[in-house]
């Protein structure tokens, strides 16, 4: 009997000293990034564990109302983007080379790039790899059932996922995805 106490005292004393040394890790790992960094990840692996697919937790997704034409809900982000000083800097009309890749129709699905070159230029100064975040981009997509959807990269990552960013960098990186965000929800609703 007192051996199997011995044993259990050790298991016990063992597990004890993992969870701490755990603790300090999760600790140390979250005392460097951006205090909202837990938040960010949890509401990530809420996306993600459903579908199992990292692309569900990194986009931002509104279906358009019904009635409103993929070229509609384009002119209103251009529109919308205008309004708010947010630079439209082109787009990429992908189901028009893929009619021509495949020689047949493609349903519609065209990719809308905007920017901020103020913003763009401190991201870049901070660190060039956010170059690749950049320009921000709406892809309009009519999905098999012929429903019209909005999709842009979730930037709450980018954010606050990593270590702080500067104060000044972080409020107008928030400005700009703030912005994407409400030009989206605007023209998926109808508004020009």
């Amino acid at each position: 009997m007192k051996i199997v106490q011995s044993i259990l005292a050790v298991i016990g004393a063992l597990a004890i000293l993992a969870a701490g040394a755990g603790y300090a890790k999760y600790k140390a790992f979250f005392g460097a990034l951006d205090p909202e960094a837990p938040r960010i990840f949890a509401e990530m692996y809420g996306k993600f564990e459903p579908s199992k697919d990292w692309a569900d937790s990194m986009m931002w997704s509104f279906p358009v109302a019904k009635g409103i034409s993929p070229e509609d809900v384009r002119h209103s982000l251009t529109s919308l983007a205008f309004e708010r000083n947010f630079f439209f800097a082109g787009e990429a009309p992908f189901y028009k080379q893929a009619e021509a890749t495949l020689g047949r129709p493609y349903r519609y699905v065209n990719f809308l790039s905007f920017c901020d070159a103020r913003v763009g230029a401190m991201m870049i100064d901070y660190n060039d790899k956010y170059s690749a975040f950049m320009p921000c981009r709406i892809a309009i997509v009519q999905d098999k059932s012929g429903q019209v959807w909005l999709h842009s990269m979730n930037l709450d990552m980018m954010i606050y996922g990593g270590k702080p960013l500067p104060p000044e960098l972080k409020q107008q990186a928030i400005k700009v995805r703030n912005t994407l965000f409400e030009i989206m929800q605007a023209a998926a609703a109808g508004e020009f």
